[in-house]
C-alpha cells in the first residue's frame, strides 16, 4: 500500500487553477483601457488575492473538512448573523448593501462565503438524513425538506432584500442539485419546479400586464430588476450591445492582448469574458472553456472516487454552482442569457469570491486525498 501524505494534491486540478489564475490577471489587466484611473491597479489586488487564496487553501488542508462539518452549525450562524449586519452597516454600491468595506483592505461580500457554508451545511444534513432513515417514508422526507427550507429561507431572505438576486438563484440551484443528486423521491422536484413555474408566469403576468400594479406590490427596486433580466430577450442595453460587438472584433486569434477596442461597462467582473474573447479571440474562448470543462470533469471524478456519501453531496453543490456561474456568466456576454450580474469563477476580478473558491478548493483536495487513501 502506498503512503499518502495528508497535504497531497490532485495535480489535475492545481494546474487548472495556476492556468486559471494566469489568465485572470491578464485580462484583468487588459481591461486596464475600460476602469477608471482609480481602478487600474485591479490586476495587482487580484495577484495578492490568488497568493491568500492558496495560502487559505492550505489551511484548510490542514484544518481538515472533519473539523469544518462538525463547526459548520457555527459558520452556518456566523454567515446569517454576517448578512443581517450587512444590511444595516453595509456600504451601499450600485443602489446594493451587499459588502462591508474595510479600509486598506477593499470590499467584504459574505454572501459569497454564505454559499460554501450552505453546501457543506446541506451535506451534512443530508447525510444525517440518510443515515438515520435507511428507507425514509415520503413523510420523513416531508418533514426533513421543511427544515432544509428554513435553513436555505433564511440566508435567501437577507441576500435577496440587499438585493442580490443572482446570489439568491445559486442558494436554490444548490440546494435543488443537492437534494436531486442524494436520491429524494422525484415527485418533490415536480412540485417545486410547478409552483416556481406558477410564481414566475404570475409575476410576469403582472410585470407586462400592469406594470404600475407591479411596482406597487413588489416596489420600483424589484421592477427594475425585473426589467434588467429582460434585456437580454431583445438584444437591449448598452452593456449587451457592447460586449457582443467586443466578442466578434476578435475573430479568429484576437485583437491582441491588452487591446479591448470597444468599451462596455464591468469588463472586470460580469463582461470579463468578453475582454478575454476580443483579446484571444475564437482560439483563446475555445481554450478557456475547455479548460473550464476539464476543470468540471476533474471534480465530477473526484466525487464519483470518493467512499464517503458526505463528499459526494458538498462536491454536487459545489459543481452546480461553478457550472450554473460558468454557464450563466458566458451566456449572458453572447446574449443567450438574462444579465444577473454573476461573475465567472476563478477568472472575475473579486476578493471575497476568490477567496471562497480557493476555500472550496482546499475541501475538494481534502475529499482527493481521502479518495486517494481510498483507492491505495
Amino acid at each position: 500500500m502506498k503512503i499518502i501524505s495528508k497535504y497531497k494534491v490532485d495535480k489535475g486540478i492545481l494546474i487548472a487553477v495556476i492556468i486559471f489564475a494566469i489568465i485572470s490577471v491578464v485580462t484583468i489587466y487588459s481591461a486596464q483601457g475600460l476602469l477608471a484611473k482609480d481602478m487600474q491597479n485591479l490586476y495587482t489586488k487580484q495577484i495578492m488575492w490568488y497568493g491568500i487564496g492558496f495560502v487559505v487553501a492550505y489551511l484548510i488542508m490542514f484544518i481538515g473538512n472533519e473539523f469544518i462539518i462538525k463547526h459548520i452549525n457555527i459558520l452556518y450562524i456566523i454567515g446569517v448573523l454576517l448578512l443581517g449586519l450587512v444590511l444595516v452597516f453595509g456600504a451601499t454600491i450600485n443602489e446594493a448593501k451587499c459588502w462591508f468595506v474595510l479600509p486598506g483592505i477593499g470590499n467584504f461580500q459574505p454572501s459569497e462565503f454564505m454559499k460554501i457554508i450552505l453546501i457543506i451545511m446541506e451535506a451534512k444534513m443530508i447525510n444525517k438524513f440518510h443515515q438515520d432513515n435507511e428507507s425514509p417514508s415520503a413523510m420523513d422526507e416531508f418533514k426533513f425538506l421543511i427544515k432544509m427550507v428554513i435553513v436555505v429561507a433564511i440566508p435567501t431572505l437577507l441576500t435577496f432584500l440587499e438585493p442580490d438576486t443572482g446570489v439568491v438563484l445559486i442558494y436554490l440551484l444548490i440546494t435543488f442539485v443537492m437534494l436531486f443528486i442524494s436520491g429524494f423521491r422525484f415527485r418533490w422536484f415536480l412540485i417545486v419546479i410547478t409552483l416556481v413555474a406558477a410564481a414566475v408566469g404570475g409575476l410576469l403576468a403582472i410585470y407586462f400586464l400592469n406594470k404600475d400594479l407591479f411596482i406597487k406590490i413588489f416596489g420600483t427596486s424589484f421592477f427594475l430588476r425585473i426589467d434588467r433580466l429582460l434585456d437580454w430577450s431583445n438584444g437591449s442595453g448598452f452593456q449587451l450591445k457592447n460586449g457582443m460587438t467586443a466578442i466578434a472584433s476578435g475573430n479568429i486569434f484576437g485583437n491582441g492582448f491588452n487591446n479591448t477596442p470597444i468599451y462596455f461597462p464591468y469588463p472586470q467582473t460580469d463582461f470579463i469574458f468578453a475582454v478575454f474573447a476580443s483579446n484571444f479571440g475564437l482560439v483563446g474562448s475555445v481554450f478557456l472553456i475547455g479548460l473550464i470543462i476539464y476543470f468540471d470533469i476533474k471534480l465530477i471524478t473526484t466525487a464519483i472516487h470518493s467512499n464517503k456519501n458526505i463528499n459526494k453531496y458538498i462536491i454536487a453543490g459545489i459543481i452546480g454552482m461553478l457550472i450554473y456561474q460558468q454557464f450563466q456568466n458566458i451566456g449572458m456576454t453572447i446574449g443567450i442569457m438574462p444579465i444577473t450580474g454573476i461573475t465567472l469563477p476563478f477568472i472575475s476580478y473579486g476578493g471575497s469570491s476568490l477567496l471562497s473558491y480557493m476555500i472550496m478548493i482546499g475541501i475538494i483536495f481534502n475529499i482527493s486525498n481521502d479518495s486517494l487513501r481510498y483507492r491505495n
